[in-house]
């Protein structure tokens, strides 16, 4: 595995990258960065070349004038693209799950060009649903308890929110490698910066269906088995529903990308290779 590093306008981007084979490029959700993908990137380089990445502002993908920024979609968006064009002539594969998934979209409508194929996994657009407003109003709850209270309060009300199944339990970091074990170091600095810069942003995007429609046959819209009845499960559904398609189950829960990784990785080799 090799680390590097991208000049992208107001900041500068790590990433990972291992294997070999066509382009895949992993993004992560909300305050995750490449090493969520740890053990699933390991099973994943022995058919692709996978580039995984911090997003800016997160664990070591840095803004130039140091100072936490609200996340845009779109800048996002933009970023992984300037990835993609640093790392390849043509069209890549993506996976993006929870805010990646957000991303990936974004993506794919703004850049079908540099997209073979995405892989969304439960992107958390909550504004799809038709009971939309019920779900702003709980995430305007979630960033007024994260400025009363701090972030305790605000994530235990998100987990809350999304329902219990939804999410794993995290593991016990003394158990972990150090890597890993840096790797949630990283994840508890980002949580905060995710619930106050990025939340309420990402949760409120709407795809443009048009768009998407025009490439569907290169979109996957991927759930949780183990996510069913969850919230994170129902937007990948409804932005199906707009567009003729129907959603993928994979492997595990919202976080299946690191509690069931081998098996979720295996999964979408097998989806990747069909189209």
């Amino acid at each position: 595995m090799r680390s590097e590093t991208l000049s992208v306008p107001g900041a500068t981007l790590y990433y990972e990258v291992r294997g070999a084979g066509p382009l895949l490029l992993l993004i992560p959700g909300g305050g995750g960065d490449a090493g969520v993908f740890d053990d699933m990137a390991d099973v994943l380089a022995q058919h692709f070349t996978v580039a995984a990445l911090d997003p800016r502002g997160y664990s070591r993908s840095t803004l130039d004038d140091g100072k936490p920024a609200a996340q845009h979609v779109a800048v996002q968006s933009d970023d992984a693209y300037r990835l993609l064009v640093h790392l390849s002539d043509g069209p890549a594969l993506v996976c993006g799950t929870s805010s990646g998934a957000i991303v990936g979209l974004d993506l794919l409508a703004r850049h079908p060009d540099r997209v073979r194929s995405l892989v969304a996994h439960e992107p958390p657009c909550f504004a799809v649903l038709p009971d939309a407003a019920v779900h702003s109003a709980m995430v305007d709850e979630i960033y007024t308890l994260f400025q009363q209270e701090g972030a305790a309060a605000a994530g235990a009300r998100f987990l809350a929110g999304i329902g219990p199944a939804a999410m794993k339990p995290a593991p016990e970091v003394s158990r972990l490698s150090p890597r890993a074990a840096e790797m949630w170091i990283r994840l508890a600095a980002n949580g905060p910066l995710m619930i106050e810069h990025e939340l309420r942003e990402f949760t409120a995007y709407v795809p443009d269906y048009a768009a998407l429609a025009r490439v569907r046959d290169r979109l996957v819209l991927a759930v949780g088995q183990q996510t069913r009845g969850c919230l994170p499960y129902r937007p990948a559904v409804e932005i199906a529903s707009r567009i003729g398609l129907e959603v993928v189950e994979f492997p595990g829960a919202h976080n299946g990308i690191r509690t069931d990784a081998d098996e979720f990785a295996r999964q979408l080799i097998q989806i990747l290779s069909l189209r």
